[in-house]
C-alpha cells in the first residue's frame, strides 16, 4: 500500500521503508523548537534527567517571542533561564529581543526548516512548516526536553485527509479564507490526529505566505500536521535560504486517505470565524452588523510581508474609525524592516494604527492589546476561544488582513470591497 507525504517523511526519519497509519515509530529530528513559555518547562525536565549535553546545538531553536519584550518579572525570569541555558550549551539558534521574531514566521525565514524536514516544537502551531513540504507538529515540553537530549521522538503515524484545491480565488480571498472555510466545513475536531494534505491545480494561486497561514491553522481542525507538496513556489522560497538538504516527497498514487475533499477556490468569499471557535464561520455577506473595538493584524498566521501589503492596500488614504484601536505586528525583524522600507508604516500610522515590535503578545492574551470585558476584536490570529485575547466576556472574530483592515476603517466587520 502507498504512503502519503507525511508518512514518507516519517518513514525516512525512522529508517524504515514503509509505515502505516497507527504504527508507533521512533524518528530522528531535524529541529527541536521552544519559546519563552515552553522552554523553561523543558529545561527543568532536561535538568531533572541529569542531562549534561544536547544532541546537536545547531538543531535546537529557542525563540523569545510570547511575552517579549518582557511584560513582567515572571516573563523576565523565564527568558533569563532560557538565555542562560542557550549560553551554557551554545545553542546556535537562540533568538532574543532585537533578533527574534514570532517563531513560526522566523524559522522559515531563517532557513531552519524546509522540504523533507522532521520538526517538533513545544508550541501547537509548529504545524506551520508543512507549507514547505516538512512534517512538523506541536508537542509538550517534556517531549521537547527528550528531543533536545536524544534528537529523537516517538510518533504514532497519522492517517490523512486529502484536500484538492482547484480554481482561482477572487480578489481579497486569501489563504486565511481557505483554511477558515475548511475548518467551518469539517469542524475543530474534523481532522483529529490526522494529516491534512493539500494538493491540486489551485495551489499555483496560493503564495508561500498563504500556504504558511493554511498549514499554521491545521491544528485548529485538530490535525497532527498540515502539509503541501513541494513545487516551484516552494523551491523559489527555499532557494539560497534553507540551510538543510531539501528532500521532496510526493504522495503515492495509491496512498490511503480517510476522506477526500475538493475545494473550489473560485467560489470562496472572505470568511470570518465568530466567537468562540474557529469552526463558527460565516462569509462576509452573512456577518450582520458587528461593532468592534480593536483590530489586530499580525501573528504567526498573518504577520508576513504580503499580509501587511494587503492591509496597507486597504488602509491607504483612509482613517481608522473613532473608538477603534488598530495594532499591527510584523512577524519578524526582517519583515518589520521590509515593511518600513516599502512605506507601509507611513500608511499605517497616517491611518491611525500603531506598529509593534514582533511579538505573540495579543494573540494569547499576553500583552500589547488585551481586551476588556464586553470588547470585540477582529484579529488575523488563529484562535478565538473564550478569554483568548483578554477578559472572558470579550469576543474575538478571526479574519484575513483585508477584512481586518476594512473593519478598522468602518468600526464594523466589513467586506474589503466596500471601503
Amino acid at each position: 500500500m502507498g504512503m502519503t507525504m507525511s508518512q514518507k517523511i516519517l518513514a525516512a526519519h525512522a529508517g524504515l521503508s514503509q509505515v502505516k497509519a497507527g504504527q508507533l515509530i521512533e524518528a530522528k529530528l531535524d529541529m527541536v523548537l521552544g519559546n519563552d513559555v515552553t522552554s523553561p518547562v523543558a529545561i527543568n525536565v532536561f535538568e531533572g534527567c541529569k542531562a549534561d549535553s544536547v544532541f546537536d546545538n545547531e538543531k535546537i531553536a529557542m525563540v523569545m517571542d510570547h511575552f517579549t519584550p518582557n511584560k513582567d518579572i515572571k516573563s523576565a525570569q523565564n527568558c533569563k533561564q532560557v538565555r542562560e541555558f542557550a549560553g551554557k550549551y551554545e545553542i546556535k539558534n537562540y533568538f532574543d529581543v532585537g533578533q527574534m521574531g514570532i517563531e513560526h514566521a522566523l524559522l522559515p525565514e531563517k532557513g531552519l526548516v524546509g522540504p523533507g524536514s522532521l520538526v517538533i516544537g513545544a508550541d501547537s502551531h509548529t504545524c506551520t512548516y508543512g507549507a514547505l513540504g516538512a512534517f512538523s507538529t506541536g508537542v509538550g515540553s517534556t517531549d521537547m526536553a527528550a528531543g533536545m537530549i536524544s534528537g529523537k521522538a516517538w510518533f504514532k503515524v497519522p492517517s490523512a485527509i486529502k484536500f484538492e484545491l482547484v480554481g482561482k480565488p477572487a480578489p481579497w480571498v486569501s489563504g486565511k479564507d481557505v483554511i477558515l472555510q475548511i475548518i467551518g466545513m469539517i469542524g475543530v475536531d474534523g481532522a483529529l490526529y490526522k494529516s491534512m494534505e493539500f494538493c491540486g491545480d489551485g495551489l499555483r494561486f496560493l503564495n508561500i505566505d498563504d500556504r504558511l497561514c493554511i498549514a499554521n491553522m491545521a491544528i485548529e481542525a485538530g490535525a497532527k500536521n498540515g502539509i503541501f507538496p513541494v513545487d516551484d513556489i516552494t523551491r523559489k522560497y527555499c532557494h539560497n535560504r534553507f540551510k538543510g538538504e531539501p528532500v521532496e516527497y510526493t504522495a503515492d498514487p495509491d496512498a490511503e486517505y480517510d476522506e477526500c475533499y475538493t475545494i473550489d477556490l473560485s467560489t470562496l468569499r472572505p470568511t470570518v470565524a465568530f466567537p468562540h471557535l474557529p469552526e463558527n464561520t460565516r462569509t462576509i455577506d452573512n456577518v450582520g452588523e458587528v461593532k468592534i473595538d480593536q483590530v489586530v493584524i499580525g501573528s504567526c498566521t498573518n504577520g508576513r510581508l504580503t499580509d501587511l501589503r494587503i492591509a496597507a492596500k486597504v488602509l491607504k488614504g483612509k482613517k481608522i474609525a473613532p473608538g477603534v484601536r488598530c495594532i499591527i505586528f510584523p512577524g519578524t525583524q526582517q519583515i518589520w524592516l521590509d515593511a518600513m522600507n516599502e512605506g507601509l508604516f507611513e500608511i499605517f500610522v497616517k491611518a491611525g494604527a500603531v506598529v509593534s515590535t514582533p511579538t505573540c503578545g495579543p494573540c494569547l492574551g499576553g500583552h500589547m492589546g488585551i481586551l476588556a470585558a464586553g470588547e470585540k476584536a477582529v484579529s488575523t490570529t488563529n484562535r478565538n476561544f473564550v478569554g483568548r485575547m483578554g477578559h472572558v466576556d470579550s469576543e474575538v472574530y478571526l479574519a484575513s488582513p483585508a477584512v481586518a483592515a476594512a473593519s478598522a476603517i468602518t468600526g464594523y466587520i466589513t467586506d474589503p470591497e466596500k471601503v
